[in-house]
C-alpha cells in the first residue's frame, strides 16, 4: 500500500515529523512519497545518515515529489 505524506499545506516541522514516524515502520519493499513545496534539506541529511535513498522530481506547479526507500 503506497504511503504518501502531502506536506504542502503543513507548517514545519510537521512534514519532517510525519516522515520520520512513517520511516520507522516502512517495510524494506515499500517507499514513502512526500509532496512538498520545497526541498527538505534537514530530511535529506537524516536520510543520508540512516541509509535511505531517494529520488526527487519537481512538478509544473512547484511540488517536489520525493520518493524514499531503504537502501
Amino acid at each position: 500500500m503506497p504511503r504518501v505524506i502531502d506536506g504542502r499545506e503543513l507548517q514545519p516541522p510537521e512534514p519532517l515529523e510525519l516522515a520520520l514516524m512513517a520511516l520507522d515502520t516502512l517495510p524494506d519493499d515499500e517507499e514513502l512519497t512526500m509532496l512538498l513545496y520545497c526541498q527538505p534539506h534537514p530530511l535529506f541529511d537524516i536520510l543520508r545518515r540512516n541509509g535511505y535513498r531517494w529520488t526527487e522530481t519537481v512538478q509544473d506547479d512547484g511540488t517536489h515529489e520525493i520518493r524514499i526507500r531503504k537502501a
